[in-house]
Formats: C-alpha cells, structure tokens, sequence
C-alpha cells in the first residue's frame, strides 16, 4: 500500500510558475513509476507527466512538453512536478499517482495508487 499527499497548488497568473509536491509513504517508493494527472472541471481526467523508477525514462503530454519537469527523490520518498509559463488551460485539479511497476506509461489504468489531488488556478 502507498499513500499519496500532493501539495504546492495554488493560484498564479499566467506565465508563472508553480512546483508541485507528491510526498509517499507505505512500501518502498523507490520501486514504483510516478507520474502526475490533471482534471479541469468538466472535463475527463489526463495524462500530464511520467518518470520511471530510476527516473531515466520520462514521459510528458504534448500540451505540456518544454514547460513541466518531473523529477524525483527517492531519498526523500517524493516525486515533483514544476511547472513553468503557465497557461490558464493548465487549470485542473492535479494528481499524484503510483504504478505498481517501476517502468512508467501514461495511461491511468496501469496506476494504482492515487492522491487526492492540489488544485492549480492559472488567471489570464
């Protein structure tokens, strides 16, 4: 079992930037794929980021490929997200997931542990 608690949202205009924290607890972190997910309201839960366990395969969605980093540290048990010129359509609710794999992918099903999420409000 893991336990997930995201943390750094918040409100920022855009063009700033923002660095989002997942912080695990439970079995060994150091073994599982992380990755990060966003719903904006009304909208279907999507893929934004992925980083393998020894973080040398990272993954990213298209709409946010040269502005968000994911990085972790295993030492510290935490998986990052920060996220540069941001746009107001990166509104959403984000989400930390972990993969019961080490080797990440981008789709949702092959997670299996989830955070409640930190809301992130971008304004025009």
């Amino acid at each position: 079992q893991v336990q997930l608690v995201e943390s750094g949202g918040g409100l920022v205009q855009a063009g700033g930037s923002l660095r989002l924290s997942c912080a695990a607890s439970g079995r060994t972190f150091g073994s599982n794929a992380m990755a990060w997910f966003r719903q904006a309201p009304g909208k279907e839960r999507e893929f934004v980021a992925a980083i393998s366990w020894g973080s040398i395969t990272t993954y990213y969605a298209d709409s946010v490929k040269g502005r968000f980093t994911i990085s972790r540290d295993n030492a510290k048990n935490t998986v990052y997200l920060q996220m540069n010129s941001l746009k107001p359509e990166d509104t959403a609710i984000y989400y930390c997931a972990a993969g019961a794999r080490a080797s990440a992918t981008i789709y949702s099903g092959m997670y299996d542990y989830w955070g409640r999420g930190t809301q992130v409000t971008v304004s025009s």
